[in-house]
Formats: C-alpha cells, sequence, structure tokens
C-alpha cells in the first residue's frame, strides 16, 4: 500500500511540474497586443450602424457588433434599438433602470467584439 501511495504521489508531482513546465513554452497571450490588432472605430462610424439589421455599440470604449445578437436579446427590440449607433455604456451598465447586466451578459458580449473607440 505504501508503494502504491507512493508511485501516485511521485506521478501527480510528475504531471503538475509537467504543465507547468509546458505552459512556460507556450506563447504569452498579451490582451494588450491583442487590442493593439483590433479595429479603431470613431463615434461617427459607429453612428452610421443604427438600425436593426445593422446594429453596432459603443460600450466602454469597446466597439460591438450586436446585429446578431438582436433577436436573442431576452427584452423587446424597443429596448435595445435606441442604443444601436451610439455610445451606450450608461444604457448598459444601467439598463434604462438603474439595474445591472448579469456576469454572464458581460462575458457573452465579449463574442461581438468587433474593435475599440477613438478616444
Amino acid at each position: 500500500m505504501k508503494y502504491f501511495f507512493f508511485i501516485a504521489t511521485l506521478l501527480f508531482w510528475l504531471i503538475v511540474i509537467g504543465f507547468w513546465v509546458t505552459r512556460s513554452w507556450l506563447p504569452v497571450t498579451d490582451v494588450a497586443a491583442y487590442d493593439d490588432q483590433l479595429t479603431v472605430y470613431s463615434l461617427s462610424d459607429v453612428a452610421e450602424h443604427d438600425q436593426q439589421t445593422d446594429c453596432w455599440m459603443a460600450i466602454h470604449g469597446q466597439v460591438y457588433d450586436l446585429t446578431a445578437y438582436l433577436p436573442q436579446h431576452p427584452t423587446t427590440l424597443r429596448v435595445i434599438l435606441p442604443s444601436c449607433g451610439m455610445e451606450a455604456s450608461h444604457a448598459y451598465d444601467t439598463k434604462n433602470r438603474d439595474r445591472p447586466h448579469s456576469d454572464e451578459a458581460d462575458s457573452f458580449l465579449t463574442k461581438y467584439r468587433i474593435g475599440v473607440l477613438d478616444h
């Protein structure tokens, strides 16, 4: 039994060390470098996309193309459509009713990011 415990413990630590060493060989994903590769849009660029069939929003300095998401939005379109083509951080943060979106909504939003807003 002691032999089995020793072998199992040794294998566990070899695997942990293997993952740690392998991780050091992988390329580093630098979020800042990724942001540099994103397209930079002005607020006037975003404003051109203000329709149900072409809806962009700027939220906290990021630009999102939410056109494909509109039919999936849990509320009616009349709630989200007025924010198309606009800087919509306040509308997103408060849902226009002083209620924040969930963390799930925040992570879901990243799928639709197309660029950053020119400051």
